[in-house]
C-alpha cells in the first residue's frame, strides 16, 4: 500500500518511538499501545525487522495520520475508516491519486479517538473557564449545572466538553429551547451510556495493553451509531408530524 509523503519530511524508515515523536505535536496523545491497537486492527503494516521491531516508512507514517485526523476530525469508526483506506489504495494502484488526503471535518466533536474516553489525557477546567471559553454568561452555565447537563468532575472541575455543551445549549436556546427542555437530552444521554458501559465494560477488563484502546473504540462506535439512529428516528418523526 503506498502514498505520497504528505508532511513528512524524513525519507528513511522509522521507529515505532519515532513515529509518535514525529506525528505527537498533532496528535499529543498518541501512545505505543495505540500504534499497536491500530496495527492490530490492519489499519496500518508497518515492516519488522530480523529482530521483530517495527519499521515505519513515509507511506506507513502518512497512513497512520489518515487514520488518527479521520478519527479525530471525522467522529469515524475504524470499520468506516478501513473501508476509506481500501477505496484509496484501489486509486493509488489505477493513478488516480497519489496520497493519502486527511479530509476535513467539523471540529469540537467529542468521542472522536479512543483517548477522548481515558480521564487521565483530557484537560480539566474551572466553572470561569467554561464561561469565557464558550462565550454564554455564568448565569446560563449555572442554570446548565442546576439541569443536570454540566457535570463537575473530581475537585469540582468540568471536562472540554462541558464548553461544547453550553455553546449548543445557548444556541438552541435561540430557537425557543429553554434549560427545562434540554433534561430529557441529559436522561437519554444516560440511558445510552449505561447500555455502552455494559458492551464495553467487559472488553476494557481484559487485561492486555490493548483492553482499554479495543474498548474505547467499541465505545465510540456504539456512540456513533446511537446518534445516527436518533437523528434519523427524530427526523422520520418531525417529517411525519408536520405533514399531518
Amino acid at each position: 500500500m503506498t502514498a505520497a509523503g504528505h508532511g513528512a519530511a524524513e525519507e528513511k524508515h522509522l521507529s515505532i518511538g519515532g513515529v509518535i515523536a514525529l506525528l505527537s505535536p498533532d496528535f499529543p496523545d498518541l501512545t505505543v499501545s495505540k500504534v499497536r491497537f491500530l496495527e492490530n486492527e490492519g489499519l496500518v503494516t508497518p515492516e519488522r525487522t530480523a529482530s521483530g521491531y517495527r519499521r515505519f516508512s513515509v507511506e506507513d507514517r502518512e497512513r497512520l495520520r489518515y487514520v488518527l485526523t479521520a478519527q479525530r476530525d471525522r467522529y469515524l469508526p475504524l470499520k468506516v475508516i478501513r473501508e476509506e483506506l481500501e477505496a484509496l489504495d484501489s486509486a493509488i494502484a489505477d493513478g488516480s491519486t497519489t496520497a493519502l488526503l486527511p479530509r476535513h471535518g467539523a471540529d469540537g466533536v467529542p468521542g472522536s479517538t479512543p483517548d477522548d474516553f481515558r480521564s487521565d489525557t483530557v484537560l480539566r477546567l474551572t466553572r470561569e473557564d467554561v464561561v469565557t471559553q464558550s462565550g454564554v454568561d455564568a448565569e446560563f452555565v449555572g442554570s446548565l449545572i442546576d439541569a443536570g447537563l454540566i457535570v463537575p468532575g473530581a475537585g469540582g472541575f468540568f471536562d472540554p466538553e462541558a464548553v461544547l455543551v453550553a455553546r449548543t445549549a445557548h444556541d438552541l436556546g435561540g430557537h425557543g429551547v429553554d434549560v427545562r427542555h434540554l433534561r430529557g437530552f441529559r436522561t437519554a444521554a444516560d440511558r445510552q451510556t449505561g447500555l455502552i458501559t455494559q458492551i464495553a465494560g467487559p472488553v476494557a477488563r481484559q487485561g492486555d495493553a490493548d483492553a482499554r484502546d479495543r474498548a474505547a473504540e467499541l465505545a465510540r462506535e456504539i456512540a456513533a451509531l446511537s446518534v445516527a439512529l436518533h437523528s434519523t428516528l427524530v427526523t422520520v418523526a418531525v417529517r411525519h408530524a408536520l405533514e399531518s
